[in-house]
C-alpha cells in the first residue's frame, strides 16, 4: 500500500484530508523544500473526522502549512470533499477555476494510502503525471497518542479492502495483488479486523 516513489519536482502538492496531522506537516515541508509552487489542501469531513472534529480537515491543514511558514499566496483549499475521488474531482475543479495550469501533481498522504490515491488520481484525472508521497516512518512508530494500533489496522483493513472492490466499482484502476498480501488480509479480517470494511452491496467511494 505503500509505494517508496522517489520524490519528483511538480506543479502543485495535494495534500489529501485526514485525520492525520502529521500529512499537512509533511506537505507543507515538501513546499518549503521547493518541490511545488502551490499547495492545495483538500478535504472535508470524512468518514473518520466527522466523527472527530467540527473544523474541515482542509483548514486544518492549511492552518498548519502556514504557521510552518508556507506562504498564505501559494496556498488554495479545498473544503467540500469527504472521500478520495472528491479530493481529486474538487481540487482539480478548484485549479482550473483558479486558471492554473496543472501537468504534474504530488499527492501527500499517509503512508499506507500512498497506493489507493494514486489509484483514485489515475481514474478521475488521467490527464496529469503523478508522485506520491507520505510522512517517513513505519508501522511499528505510526500509531500516536490519536491513532492507536488496533485502530491502525482497522482502517488499513478497510483501506486495502477498497483497493480490491472500488475498481469494478469504476472509482479507482485496478491493482496487481500478490497471494501473500490476500492471504494476510483474509487473516486480519478472519481476527476481526473489520470495522471499516465497506458494504460491497451498497458502496459508496470513500
Amino acid at each position: 500500500m505503500k509505494l517508496d516513489q522517489p520524490l519528483a519536482a511538480c506543479d502543485c502538492i495535494i495534500a489529501m484530508g485526514s485525520h492525520d496531522l502529521r500529512v499537512a506537516e509533511h506537505a507543507a515541508q515538501l513546499m518549503l523544500e521547493g518541490w511545488a509552487p502551490l499547495l492545495v489542501c483538500s478535504g472535508g469531513l470524512g468518514r473518520l473526522t466527522r466523527t472527530l472534529w467540527h473544523e474541515a480537515e482542509a483548514r486544518k491543514f492549511a492552518r498548519i502549512a502556514r504557521q510552518m511558514g508556507v506562504p498564505f499566496n501559494h496556498i488554495l483549499i479545498e473544503d467540500q470533499s469527504s472521500n478520495t475521488g472528491q479530493n481529486i474531482q474538487f481540487t482539480r475543479d478548484l485549479l482550473e477555476s483558479k486558471g492554473c495550469k496543472i501537468r504534474s501533481a504530488l499527492l501527500v498522504h499517509k503512508p499506507y494510502m500512498e497506493r489507493r490515491s494514486l489509484a483514485t488520481a489515475l481514474k478521475v484525472w488521467p490527464e496529469i503525471k503523478y508522485h506520491v508521497s507520505s510522512p517517513p516512518g513505519t508501522f511499528l512508530d505510526y500509531p500516536n497518542k490519536d491513532i492507536t494500533q488496533e485502530e491502525l489496522i482497522h482502517v488499513i483493513v478497510g483501506d486495502f479492502q477498497r483497493i480490491l472492490v472500488y475498481p469494478r466499482l469504476g472509482f479507482q484502476v485496478a491493482q496487481d495483488v500478490p497471494q501473500e498480501v490476500m492471504n494476510a488480509y483474509e487473516e486480519l479480517v478472519r481476527q476481526g479486523y473489520i470495522r471499516f470494511i465497506v458494504n460491497t452491496k451498497a458502496a459508496g467511494e470513500g
